[in-house]
């Protein structure tokens, strides 16, 4: 169940609303475990491509969702760019910086000077800095690997074949069900079934 889960073939999946975030506002408890649920592995990935370990990245990780919680009260669109996942992917920066800023400024830090740069200029293996590496910009593929994963536990590897070779895939839907030894409309409902779930989940999630 560990297997990479691909991106889903463009215009398969819904676009993402705003439902979440107006429950997360009123502090309703369902809303605000979604919300780590979905945002958390996005947030630590972010985290962990900045240079933090895995336990420094934890730690940050609560730290954002510590400053989401103070801030998501007052948070509005009111700008174009002013999206959640732009503004978690500010707070991400801005808690990451705070910790380099921290080693920096700890007498038994070996390297000191090499964290305070980090600041600015922490990199992934791929050589990006922090603004780079937490953006918004790559987290709609992102969450969508991640509402994935999390359906696919919901049903039985027969049916999540079907929908991953017919809807991810876009093989026909015939020959899938030779592959799997279903009939073609079993495929067809097993498709049409996760696809219904995966909007539910998505419906929920802000922009």
């Amino acid at each position: 169940m560990n297997e990479h889960i691909e991106n889903p073939v463009r215009g398969e999946l819904p676009s993402i609303s705003t439902t979440l975030l107006v429950r997360v506002q009123q502090m309703q408890p369902d809303a605000w475990a979604r919300l780590v649920e979905v945002f958390g592995p996005i947030v630590y990935r972010w985290c962990r491509q900045s240079g933090l370990s895995g336990h420094d990245a934890s730690d940050v990780v609560q730290e954002v969702f510590a400053s989401v919680t103070r801030g998501i009260g007052d948070f509005h669109r009111s700008q174009v760019d002013q999206s959640f996942r732009n503004w978690l992917a500010t707070i991400t920066r801005n808690r990451v910086r705070d910790f380099w800023r921290r080693a920096a400024n700890r007498p038994e830090a070996a390297g000191g000077t090499e964290a305070l740069l980090g600041i600015q200029n922490v990199a992934d293996p791929d050589g990006m800095s922090i603004d780079e590496t937490i953006s918004s910009e790559d987290l709609e593929g992102e969450l969508s690997r991640r509402v994935l994963t999390l359906v696919r536990s919901e049903f039985e590897e027969r049916s999540w074949l079907a929908f991953k070779m017919t809807a991810m895939e876009g093989r026909r839907p015939a020959d899938v069900a030779a592959e799997l030894g279903m009939n073609v409309a079993a495929v067809y409902q097993a498709k049409s079934r996760i696809l219904r779930r995966l909007r539910q989940q998505l419906a929920d999630l802000p922009e």
